[in-house]
Parts: C-alpha cells; structure tokens; sequence
C-alpha cells in the first residue's frame, strides 16, 4: 500500500472510532434515543472490505453499520443528525442507529433483523448481474447470523445464480451474549464448501490485509465470479448495545484483543506528524458534525404521513373491455410479457417460472423469450422475496412469485419489515417497485395450508398494496399497473378463476389502483366483495331482483388502500351495507369496512352492517366441513334478507 493508500484507511478508521466514540458519550447524556450499537474495535473489517468499491457498488449492513457506512462514504453530520431523530439526518430522522441508509450513495442499509441484508444483497447483486457494467455487492453479517434461515436461503440463491457477491462474515465473536462456540458447530469455510462457494479467511483487524483480499475478491467478480464467502476475524469492544452488563465474557479476554488496535498498525507505517494532522482533522470533523447535528430541528408533526409510500399518479377508469373472449390465466401471461417488453427493468423470479412455467403454467414461455429475465429460485421464499427487494432498490422493477398464499408467513420478514418500511425508514430516499403474485383459493379440498385468504393480514402493514382482482379484463389492467407502480403491491389471484372468461381488453388497458368498481347499479342494498366471491355476490344481486330487493354490489379490487369513498356513497344511496369474503370473518376486511360505516356513514345507516366471511377455524380439508366453513350464495342472500328486516 501506498503511503496516501494508508493515510486515507487511518483517516477512515479514526473517524468510525471517533465516530463510534462520540456515540457513546451523546447516548449516555440522553441526546440519543432508542438502541445504540456500536463498532468500536471492528474499523479495519470495514474500511478494508469497502476500500475497492465504487459507484457501481452496494453495500448490505447490520444492526451495528454505522462503521460500514462511514467506510462507503456517508456523511457523518448526517448520521449523528439521524441518531438524534433530526430531519437533517441520513434518513431525515425515520431509521435511527440500525437503519442508517442511503441507497443513492449504494449503502442499501443497516437492518435490524439479523441477517435481513443477504437475501436483499442478492436482489442488489441480480441487478448488477443484468445490468453487466462490473458492479458488485458487499453484504455484511455478523457469526449470529449464519444460524439464520435467511443467510442459508441467500447464500444459496447466489450460488445457483452466480452472483457478483461477497458475503462477509465480521466474526467477532459474540452472537448477542454468547460466544461463536455455542451458537454453531461448523465452520464458515465447511459451511463454503456445502454451498459450493468459494471462501476467503482474513485478519478483520488488519486493514491492509482485508484490502488486498477484497481487492482480489472484487477483480474476480467483476470479470464474471461467483459469490464468496469472507471470514474477517475481529472483535468488538462495547457490548452488544450501549449498556449491556457484559457478564458473559472476560474482562482480560477484551484486554489481550485491545492490544491488537487496529488503528495502530496502519499509524505505525506511518509518519507521527501525519498521524497527528489527520487525528486534529477528524476530530474537527467530528465536533462540527455534532454541533450541526445539535442545531437541527426534529421532524414536524404534520411529516408523520410522509414517505410511507410514492404518491400514484392519477390513472383514468378505462372502458369495459369489448375484445375476443379469453381466459384469466392468458390475462397474466399477457400482462407479464406486455410488460417484460417494454421496460428492459422488469424480471419474473420464483419457483419454476422459468423452464416449468409455473405450477399452473401461466408464465409458459416466456423465459425462452426473454433469456435471463425469467428466472427459477430454489424453494427459498425468503430469498425470492428479499431479491425482489434488492433489485427493485437497485432500481429494477422485479416481479416474484410465492406460490401459494399460505407461504406468506415464511418471508414475512421481507415484506412486512423490508419492502413495506423501507421507503419510510430511508426518509423517501428509495423507491420499491416490487410485485409479489401469489394465488389462493378454498372450495377444492386443498386444506388448512393450501386455502387461507390473509389479504387482511397484509392490509394490517402500512406501506403495503394488496390487489385482488375479480376478471380477466381487470386482472390484466392492475397487474400491469401494480408492475408499473413506484411501491411494493402484493397481487393476489384466485387459482379457480384461472380459466374464467371474459372479454380481452386493449393492449394498453391500465386499472386504476385503490379504486373499487360498481358491478351493479341499486338502491335498497350495499354489498362489498371482492376476487372469486365478487361473482356469488352479482348472482344473488340477480337472484333478489326477482323479489324486489335492488343490490348494489361493489368489487373492491385493491384491499389496500381501500376505497372508502365508493362505498360510502353507495351507503348513502342505499342505507344498508352487507360485506362478503372469503377470508375468515374475524378481524378481517369486513370488519374494516363496519368500522368505517360506524364513523364516516353512521347517519346514513338505516341497519346495522352485516359481514358474511369464513367461520373462526383452519380451512377443513373434508368438503362436507369446507362447504360448512365457506360463505357461499345462500349465506350471503339471507344476509341481505336480513339486512333487509332490521
């Protein structure tokens, strides 16, 4: 290394340390809010991995990142702004210490989900593997996380996938309060080796060698090499988090480990005077940026809302669809290949999308048609979700599939904690164009892990859109809207409307998200459902008719956001509100929908709302039981007779 090489690696390490030192202090004066974790003793494992990167590059954190973002390049007035909650911070006051992130500058975040980052870093490095200008990704984990499904999932995926990755493991040691020995019992280059990837070991306090291992790394990514997996051994001076008791290990095991500063070497190899000119130069740095940190306002109230999503630009309603008749399943493969063509951003990834074309064959093809954008995942829910995540921060627009609703609980975590927050947390600074497809449907015996409607589950998540069409004409027009929109929409399908048919709408047809459609004009009755049971609804609105009962029945289309202003002018006109789901009737859309007539339409109420939805238990896989627990046409008109009554 060069001496300037070896002023600017000190010049990084000093200021994480006084970064990371200044911390502690405000934390413990009560100028920080919420969990502190820190660094200290970990600069060379930082600034070592992140000295080959450049622009192209993205990093993945951890819960204690701040030394990696430093190490890519952020602004430490920024961080110290977004550690005391201040609108001037990183992330404009919204991520605090475990979210520090600034996409636009390649730092994807620190996360406060162990091993969250890895399955993000290979969305990250999907991009950069499309994109095929060099780019690479560092995606950062502490020895804690390789007991995480998560760091299995993504290390594998970026093993089948080939991907531009480094995995680096900063081992020190400790997983929260116990040591590395008790957490794991085999190693990270056995754990290589059963992935089939290659490995790397390093001193992680040792600035120089981490460099020159990451240079190397890097070089053979970038003409084309397969993930890594990088052991950087070092140790962390603080606790876990600011005031942990520290019971758990030996206050002469920290001693020995202090007498391998890291900062000391490179000083070493260094001129004195030098050294001391760059310490006054970054502790200058450090007062300044916590001063201006200091003289920062805190968000204003009225930004609560802000950043919780990318406002939609307004999409007019589109004419009914007059075209030759076609199927629901040729509505999705038409709307994913419209849209693989025209926008070179878009790709299909999930379990056998690709060569098997879906289990229900609905993306037949189109990974012959587009090589290299249709991609098959291992069975890895949570991979398949977080790449979607990576890559539609990396400024992709991916589109991944889950097989089955029921496998929403397995990638929870990406979802509800990654793709939903991540805008809010980075201040706005991100943008997720990501669709999640996913199918459901009870009535087929499929069981209690084969059938749950768990729209209202998502709806609970803000940040969230969560899209259940009806038709094949507005299955094809919000699809490719969803693929178009700038936030994360969950696009839920009903596999026993696959074959249902309808006319083929315009090439061009785009349905407004968060707008519901009336599908039948009355005046005595409102009845609200959407997917499958939007069509039980119109049968019995046509049953009715015959006995004098006028429904008006409503297809709410998009769960969330829901459109409360269609229905409660249909309220208004008809003084009466039945909601039908399929889902379980508890807690569920319908009961937000009463909730909403109570307060916004209680003096137009001439009843009370009646909801119809599954009953309190599993799905039953008997049909003598399933036919029991479903709401079907019966149940839903005598709750329209009811309503009729009361």
């Amino acid at each position: 290394m060069t001496t300037e090489a070896l002023s600017e690696m000190y010049r990084r390490m000093r200021l994480i340390r006084q970064f990371e030192d200044r911390a502690s202090r405000l934390y413990r004066a009560g100028e920080i809010p919420g969990f502190l974790h820190l660094s200290i003793g970990q600069e060379a494992s930082a600034v070592g991995a992140c000295w080959p990167l450049d622009e192209r590059d993205a990093v993945t954190s951890t819960h204690r990142g701040h030394g990696h973002c430093i190490a890519k390049g952020l602004d430490v007035a920024g961080m110290f702004a977004e550690l005391m909650g201040r609108e001037t911070g990183t992330c404009r006051g919204r991520g605090g210490s475990m979210h520090i992130a600034d996409p636009r500058q390649g730092v994807f975040g620190a996360n406060g989900i162990v091993a969250a980052g890895l399955p993000i870093a290979a969305g990250a490095a999907t991009a950069a593997q499309l994109r095929d200008q060099g780019g690479v990704v560092l995606a950062f984990f502490g020895d804690g996380a390789v007991a995480q499904g998560m760091f299995h999932e993504a290390v594998n995926l970026a093993a089948v996938w080939q991907l531009p990755v480094v995995f680096c493991c900063e081992n020190n040691h400790y997983a929260e309060f116990s040591p590395a020995a008790d957490q794991h019992r085999a190693t990270l280059a056995d754990r290589a080796r059963g992935y089939g990837v290659d490995f790397a070991h390093v001193d992680g306090n040792d600035v120089v060698a981490v460099a020159e291992t990451m240079i190397d790394l890097v070089a053979k990514l970038r003409s084309g090499g397969g993930p890594v997996l990088l052991e950087a051994e070092t140790y962390r001076w603080h606790g876990h988090y600011e005031g942990d008791p520290e019971r758990y290990r030996d206050p002469a095991e920290l001693a020995e480990w202090k007498t391998r500063d890291p900062l000391v070497r490179p000083a070493a190899r260094l001129d004195a005077q030098r050294v001391a000119e760059i310490d006054r130069e970054v502790d200058a740095l450090i007062e300044q940026a916590v001063a201006e940190a200091r003289a920062a306002a805190e968000p204003a109230p009225e930004t609560l809302h802000h950043y919780v999503g990318v406002p939609r630009e307004p999409v007019p309603e589109p004419p009914e669809a007059e075209g030759e008749v076609f199927r629901t399943m040729d509505a999705i493969h038409e709307a994913l290949d419209h849209e693989l063509a025209a926008d070179a951003g878009v790709f299909l990834a999930g379990i056998d999308v690709g060569a098997g074309g879906n289990v229900f064959g609905l993306t037949r093809g189109l990974a012959a048609k587009y090589p290299g954008r249709v991609r098959d995942t291992p069975i890895s829910e949570s991979a398949v979700v977080g790449v979607g995540v990576g890559a539609a921060m990396a400024g992709l627009r991916p589109v991944v599939e889950l097989m089955y609703f029921d496998f929403i609980g397995v990638c929870l975590d990406q979802l509800m904690n990654q793709a939903a927050k991540l805008r809010f947390m980075t201040g706005g600074a991100v943008r997720l164009p990501l669709v999640v497809r996913t199918q459901f449907g009870a009535g087929k015996s499929s069981g209690s892990q084969h059938s749950q409607s768990l729209e209202a589950l998502l709806a609970h998540i803000p940040g969230l859109t969560v899209v259940m069409p009806s038709t094949p004409a507005d299955t094809y027009g919000l699809l490719r809207a969803a693929i178009r929109d700038p936030n994360p929409v969950v696009f839920v399908e009903n596999r026993l409307l696959y074959g249902r048919k309808g006319p083929r709408p315009d090439p061009g047809h785009l349905i407004p998200l968060g707008r519901a459609a009336i599908r039948r004009e009355g005046t005595d009755v409102t009845l609200v459902s959407y997917s499958k049971l939007v069509h039980d609804c119109a049968a019995v609105a046509e049953q009715l008719a015959g006995d004098g009962i006028s429904v008006e029945v409503i297809d709410l289309r998009t769960i969330a956001p829901l459109d409360t202003e269609t229905v409660l002018r249909s309220l208004a006109k008809t003084g009466r509100l039945v909601i039908a789901h399929q889902a379980v009737e508890r807690f569920g859309v319908g009961a937000e929908l009463a909730a909403v007539a109570a307060q916004e339409g209680f003096w137009t109420l001439d009843a009370p709302v009646i909801r119809v939805g599954a009953a309190a238990t599993p799905a039953p896989y008997a049909p003598s039981l399933e036919r029991a627990w479903l709401p079907d046409q019966q149940r839903i008109a005598a709750a329209i007779r009811r309503s009729m009554c009361l």
